[in-house]
């Protein structure tokens, strides 16, 4: 990808897993196209790239060719507060609607791309062996990130 500047060359390939609030299924099949298309608009608004998206209902993966124009905690904050905002408002879940504290974030080679987007695409089929914490800690375990064992998309108490 080229940036805004002449001499500035980036491939920054990023996929980013985040889950709704107490890991509830809320995000439901009656909508969730439309959540995905609302938040590739986020995403693409702030000039970058998604390559994929998928998730069930109480997750999201995102395979984002990233500009480095924006750090990666301001687009997560966007697309978090307004997705969230917009579920609200549009009053798509059963009740209150937010995502949970936290994100991961997880860089990949171009060639490991093919194997990622065919990873999120198939997150239904996926997580009929295993749940989003299973998955998230060997994502986390898979590119070496520490990781404290209270604070993997567990429920709050």
């Amino acid at each position: 990808m080229k940036s805004m500047r002449n001499n500035t060359y980036t491939q920054i390939h990023i996929q980013l897993v985040f889950a709704v609030q107490n890991r509830e299924s809320l995000i439901l099949d009656s909508w969730r196209e439309r959540l995905y298309k609302y938040m590739i608009a986020i995403i693409q608004n702030n000039r970058h790239k998604v390559l994929a998206i998928g998730g069930t209902a109480d997750h999201v993966h995102i395979l984002i060719g990233m500009r480095p124009s924006q750090s990666l905690s301001d687009l997560m904050q966007h697309v978090k507060g307004c997705s969230s905002k917009w579920i609200n408002e549009n009053r798509l879940a059963n009740g209150w609607f937010s995502w949970q504290e936290g994100y991961g974030a997880f860089s990949y080679a171009k060639d490991d791309l093919p194997n990622v987007i065919r990873y999120i695409e198939n997150q239904a089929e996926h997580h009929k062996q295993k749940d989003v914490v299973e998955e998230y800690k060997e994502l986390l375990e898979e590119h070496g990130v520490e990781y404290d064992e209270r604070n993997v998309f567990k429920p709050i108490e």
